[in-house]
């Protein structure tokens, strides 16, 4: 479905090169049908030439008529400018994907042209070594075949899930943050380690093989969490003892606040945009 598509990527940034990472490793798309651009890092451009092969243009050259799946990745506060200057270049056959926390397809169909296909879109950074875990939303009238397409692309990337609109704030406090705090216990594992005479690498493998293994444990066994923490724990033994610990020091409402947080956020950025007026 995608051997003939092109894609534009509308911003260079962290999470743009991750997905054209993913999309390069997965091979499904060519290198010369992936086209980046942003607003004026020339640096950035070239850097991501360099490292990818793809296509980079300024945006102002972007070839409108080749592009199939326009995929926004600058900072929310420059979608709306960049919605008002593709607007009219649009056609009613391409589709406009937003991966910025807070845009939302209402926010982009007010802004584009009566009828736009558009789709919401949350990955995360594991896009980089396609573990992703992805969300989108369909626009009101995203038709099933682009719907199809751009579930397969982002599938180059990881896992995908379909999800109502009114649950993306919380998949992007759950997922699109979440990596950063499985990284943050993973620090402060490594730290321990370190405290008590262990080098630093060997700790942060350590570390990050238990988090690997208990994560797949999960995705390929039928318990849930509470089963698999129950097989585990023995009276008295060690991971009761820190299990206690981390009840004691409030672990668990840490996660919740962290996902809260970050989900309150993103429902933030998103009354934010909506109050900014389309310019006449």
């Amino acid at each position: 479905m995608l051997k003939n598509k092109t894609v534009a990527f509308l911003g260079a940034g962290n999470m743009a090169e991750a997905m054209i990472s993913g999309l390069i490793q997965n091979e499904k798309i060519p290198t010369k049908q992936i086209i980046v651009t942003n607003k004026s890092n020339q640096d950035r451009l070239n850097l991501i030439k360099y490292k990818y092969g793809v296509r980079t243009v300024p945006i102002k050259e972007l070839p409108y008529e080749e592009i199939d799946y326009f995929i926004l990745a600058m900072k929310p506060k420059g979608a709306e400018k960049t919605l008002s200057e593709i607007k009219d270049r649009l056609t009613s056959n391409q589709v406009v994907t937003s991966v910025l926390a807070g845009i939302s397809t209402s926010y982009m169909e007010e802004r584009l042209n009566a009828g736009q296909e558009v789709i919401r879109v949350m990955p995360n950074t594991s896009s980089m070594i396609q573990e992703s875990a992805t969300a989108m939303s369909l626009g009101t009238h995203t038709k099933e075949q682009n719907a199809e397409a751009v579930k397969e692309l982002l599938a180059c990337m990881g896992k995908v899930y379909v999800i109502d609109e009114d649950q993306m704030d919380v998949f992007t406090g759950i997922a699109g943050s979440g990596p950063a705090y499985f990284y943050y216990l993973m620090e402060q594992m490594e730290n321990i380690g370190k405290v008590n005479g262990m080098d630093n690498k060997t700790a942060r493998k350590i570390a990050a093989q238990t988090v690997y293994g208990a994560a797949k444990m999960i995705m390929e066994k039928e318990e849930t969490p509470a089963e698999l923490i129950d097989n585990i724990v023995s009276p008295n033994g060690t991971t009761a003892a820190g299990l206690e610990a981390l009840k004691k020091n409030n672990g668990g409402e840490a996660i919740t606040e962290a996902v809260t947080h970050a989900a309150k956020r993103s429902k933030e950025i998103s009354k934010e945009l909506d109050n900014v007026l389309v310019p006449s």
